[in-house]
């Protein structure tokens, strides 16, 4: 089997190709990244596990001319911030032309190679407004929803489903992504080109370069255990907003089980994430890392920013259902794996936060 990789220098993208061969080892993985992102340089060592790289774009289709076919092509490049497009680091053309542009090229070379194609996509095509309207109560260290006046479909004890509304405004970002989650239905349709689309949640775990827009659960450890300043954002500036978790590596067994099940199956679209059983508050992230690095202040900032939204848990029943898969690593061992990550890298903030940009 050929598997081609974009944005493979990432976090995800390089989790997912290492995993892949480790599993598949007569599989051939190969890859493109555009190198924007700070530290994803260090992912070039992928040789090691036979896997090889290319430096190049996926915006320029010429980029990808000279790939030779593959069986399947897992995207998992993106400009992944909720504020991109809207910020310094990116404007919102060069968010569509990464996000969407970038997709149809790859859609093109899947058409040319009758590929399957699996598109990471995000928690953020979920629409905004009522999601920020949920009721909440406080629970202890954390918001938690009065599920019992809670009317909206796609809304339960167990998280937010495919079900819930993704009507605008879902963000620049999240309407790229929802953009080429349609495209990539109507190309397999079209086509006749298998296509799954894995609505993921915050993913974490060593190595991944954080951002307090992207990333945050790696980025909150690194911050903290290096003094940096820390700051509570909106609602109250309390640290209550929630967010589960989960890790590249069972991410990566579930595309392991797509690549090799190219019948249709009743749903392409599923929720990937940890759960309730894997959310936790910024407050309750502050607690974890007093204990793990001492003390540290956090400012309060009630001022809320664009897009931000004070429950974010995302129900992945469905691809247990359909694909018999759940999240192995608990929080505790993701967050620990973080902490360990950072005592041998005391530097890595400074190395992996400059400038910000799609792989691949």
């Amino acid at each position: 089997m050929k598997i081609f990789i974009t944005g493979i220098c990432g976090f995800v993208g390089s989790a997912i190709a290492r995993r892949i061969r480790e599993v598949l080892p007569d599989s051939e993985v190969f890859g493109v990244d555009n190198l924007s992102r700070a530290g994803s340089e260090t992912n070039r060592r992928l040789a090691a596990y036979g896997i090889r790289t290319s430096h190049g774009d996926i915006r320029s289709a010429s980029d990808l001319e000279n790939f030779p076919s593959a069986d399947w092509v897992v995207d998992a490049a993106a400009i992944p911030s909720v504020l991109a497009g809207v910020g310094n680091r990116s404007s919102s053309r060069q968010l569509v032309e990464h996000n969407l542009f970038g997709t149809v090229n790859v859609l093109e070379y899947c058409r040319r190679s009758h590929a399957g194609f699996i598109l990471l996509s995000t928690s953020r095509v979920y629409a905004i407004r009522p999601l920020s309207e949920l009721p909440l109560r406080v629970d202890g260290q954390r918001f938690v929803p009065q599920f019992s006046t809670v009317e909206l479909v796609g809304v339960s004890p167990a998280g937010v489903s495919e079900e819930f509304s993704t009507a605008a405004p879902v963000s620049l970002y999240g309407a790229t992504k929802l953009a080429s989650e349609a495209l990539a239905l109507e190309y397999g349709d079209t086509f006749g080109i298998p296509v799954w689309v894995n609505r993921c949640g915050v993913l974490a775990g060593a190595g991944q370069f954080g951002t307090a827009e992207q990333g945050i659960f790696s980025f909150w450890l690194h911050a903290w255990r290096e003094r940096r300043p820390l700051r509570y954002i909106g609602f109250g500036g309390k640290g209550l907003q929630v967010r589960d978790a989960f890790h590249p590596e069972d991410l990566a067994d579930l595309v392991l089980k797509q690549l090799q099940n190219s019948q249709r199956k009743p749903h392409r679209v599923c929720n990937v994430a940890g759960g309730i059983g894997q959310s936790m508050s910024l407050l309750e992230l502050s607690k974890w890392c007093t204990e793990r690095f001492g003390p540290h202040q956090v400012a309060s900032d009630a001022q809320e920013r664009l897009f931000d939204i004070p429950w974010m848990v995302l129900d992945s029943t469905r691809a247990g259902t359909i694909w018999n898969w759940q999240p192995r690593r608990p929080l505790s061992s993701i967050l620990a794996e973080i902490a360990d990550h950072a005592e041998k890298n005391p530097n890595w903030l400074e190395r992996t936060m400059e400038g910000e940009g799609r792989q691949g």
